[in-house]
């Protein structure tokens, strides 16, 4: 029972951050370190238990994407939207398939995701005072060599604690794209990445998953599904009126705290 609850407090904890520039991956690395949390095999729980909040992203823009899918005959901003997001998408498919297992081998300590969270938090306030003017202000308007160049900035979040949100966002608001836009893209960008990060590694650990390790899956799952419906919205709109400065002096503070701790104990 206490592996059930252990499972349902991580994937509140995934769903909750997935889509804010804090780190999921990070957040889930520390607290399951802290917890003693001994799940499934290999990063199996950590990764599928993203895919339920990327599902929330799907029902709460399902009119969009919807639309995106249905009009890619006729419609010009339809294909832009699509193009854009499976442009993005490259650099994480094609990086991702030859060095995350590498990457993550070497850099995947609690240690380094505090310390991540710290850099990044900075990185964040630094970048907040950089952009100034933006010049994009949809996913459809979006150049094609812009998405090519997010997709690519996405790949530093296979550091653990850097996140994936947060390299998105941030690359996006360098690049010259409006907070709103930035934080949709991130949302949009997730959907073929992260599923193809749980088909992939659900092909590779399938043997060794248990009857039990599928029910604490399936528990992180919903719970992350759940906590990210009420997450979504109110992020962009958060991040709409106050921008990105609340979240690094989150990540710098949690980070520190965490960073200590490790070193202490």
């Amino acid at each position: 029972m206490e592996l059930f609850l252990q499972a349902l407090l991580l994937g509140v904890v995934e769903g909750l951050t997935e889509f804010l520039p804090v780190s999921s991956t990070g957040h889930l690395i520390l607290l399951g370190d802290m917890l003693g949390f001994q799940g499934p095999p290999g990063k199996t729980f950590e990764i599928v238990i993203q895919l339920g909040a990327i599902l929330a992203v799907c029902v709460v823009y399902w009119q969009r994407l919807w639309g995106a899918a249905s009009g890619l005959g006729s419609d010009p901003a339809a294909r832009a939207f699509v193009r854009n997001i499976l442009i993005g998408f490259l650099p994480a498919m094609a990086i991702g398939a030859v060095a995350y297992k590498a990457i993550r081998a070497l850099l995947d300590s609690p240690v380094v995701v505090a310390v991540a969270l710290v850099v990044g938090g900075f990185v964040i306030l630094a970048i907040e005072r950089l952009v100034k003017s933006p010049k994009v202000h949809s996913v459809e308007t979006m150049p094609m060599p812009t998405a090519l160049k997010i997709g690519l900035f996405q790949c530093v979040a296979m550091i653990p604690g850097v996140s994936r949100s947060g390299a998105t966002i941030m690359g996006s608001l360098l690049l010259g794209v409006d907070r709103k836009a930035a934080a949709e893209f991130s949302f949009f960008l997730a959907i073929p990445t992260m599923i193809a990060a749980t088909v992939f590694k659900m092909y590779k650990d399938w043997s060794a998953l248990s009857f039990d390790n599928m029910a604490l899956i399936a528990v992180g799952f919903v719970a992350a599904f759940v906590a990210a419906l009420v997450v979504v919205r109110a992020a962009i709109a958060f991040i709409s009126r106050h921008g990105f400065a609340p979240f690094a002096w989150y990540r710098i503070v949690f980070g520190s705290v965490m960073l200590a701790m490790l070193l202490t104990r």
